[in-house]
């Protein structure tokens, strides 16, 4: 049977894996196969937090845009519902941003939806 040469194959296939775990606390980032086994969990996580970021964001977009609707009597539902009536769409990124920094602004689409209402 041949003599199979890998060259260095190998070598770059670790270096990359520390690449990655670079910053680990430990021997998470210098011993390779440690090191593995945190970057493949990593990886993992940053997969699926990617999708739980999102999900927290819209969260707190909606806390903020509620707390910001009730100070001018409204609930979240009804104030979502009047925006889809009146035809004005801010998505609720936009809407928090407002609710937090402008409220001036936001008293005005908050009028504007309530005159929608009828």
């Amino acid at each position: 049977m041949t003599r199979v040469k890998r060259g260095n194959v190998a070598r770059k296939r670790r270096k990359k894996i520390l690449k990655l775990a670079k910053g680990f606390r430990g021997s998470h980032s210098t011993l390779f196969r440690t090191a593995n086994q945190q970057v493949m969990k990593a990886l993992r996580s940053a997969y699926r937090d990617r999708k739980n970021c999102k999900r927290d964001f819209r969260r707190l977009w909606i806390t903020r845009i509620n707390a910001a609707a009730r100070l001018h009597g409204l609930s979240y539902s009804q104030l979502i519902g009047n925006l889809k009536k009146a035809n004005i769409e801010l998505n609720r990124k936009m809407l928090a941003q407002m609710a937090v920094l402008d409220s001036a602004g936001f008293t005005k689409v908050v009028e504007l939806a309530s005159q929608a209402k009828g």
